[in-house]
């Protein structure tokens, strides 16, 4: 990773969204089920780009994976209340606590994984932010 001053926050999620449809599109041309994909943007920055049609396209591809936004000192939390889907409101880190997020998404990743293709599962509880409503 480059820090280049600029946030093209828009582009990046369009990005993402494009991988994991590919990805899928592979995985099912193969006979590959999987689970659920998850995509998580951090920023401490607001978008320097367009991202309005990144989030439209977010919202229309929620169902077929789980988005968390996360928000580090310095973020727009009011723009990432808009691209956030309504049921995953955006959560904002507990100072710069990256170490029990990625503790936290290690767990939780595992538990998911324990689970069947499709199966709905409680994720351990947050220690490392607070959802910001």
């Amino acid at each position: 990773m480059e820090v280049a001053g600029l946030t093209p926050m828009g582009a990046a999620i369009e990005y993402a969204l494009d991988f994991l449809e590919n990805r899928k599109q592979t995985y099912k041309d193969n006979g590959i089920f999987y689970y659920r994909p998850w995509v998580f943007l951090i920023t401490d920055k607001e978008p320097s780009d367009y991202w309005q049609s990144a989030a439209q396209k977010l919202r229309e591809a929620q169902g077929p994976l789980s988005f968390f936004a996360v928000a580090v000192i310095g973020a727009d939390i009011n723009i990432l209340k808009q691209i956030s889907p309504p049921q995953r409101p955006p959560v904002t880190l507990n100072g710069l606590d990256f170490r029990e997020l990625f503790v936290w998404l290690s767990a939780s990743v595992k538990r998911v994984s324990s689970g069947k293709v499709g199966q709905a599962v409680a994720l351990p509880p947050m220690g490392w932010g607070q959802i910001t409503i």
